[in-house]
């Protein structure tokens, strides 16, 4: 797979997560801000728009709305 591929694909399994708890990028900041992230709700719309972020942002993402799984189908 081409990078733009891996990118799309990592974008919608974090959007996906973010679908099935119904947490919404308001929500997502706010609970970003809670396990210590500080980041705006434009820069998180962005980078998941893009599909460019790091794995740090996507763990940190998921710890905070709770997810200990992630099913990579």
């Amino acid at each position: 797979m081409a990078d733009t591929e891996w990118e799309a694909k990592v974008k919608g399994l974090l959007k996906g997560e973010l679908k099935r708890r119904n947490v919404s990028y308001a929500q997502l900041v706010d609970k970003l801000a809670a396990i210590g992230v500080v980041d705006s709700e434009p820069n998180i719309r962005n980078k998941l728009s893009r599909g460019k972020f790091t794995a740090v942002f996507l763990i940190q993402c998921l710890e905070a709305i709770g997810a200990s799984k992630l099913n990579l189908e």
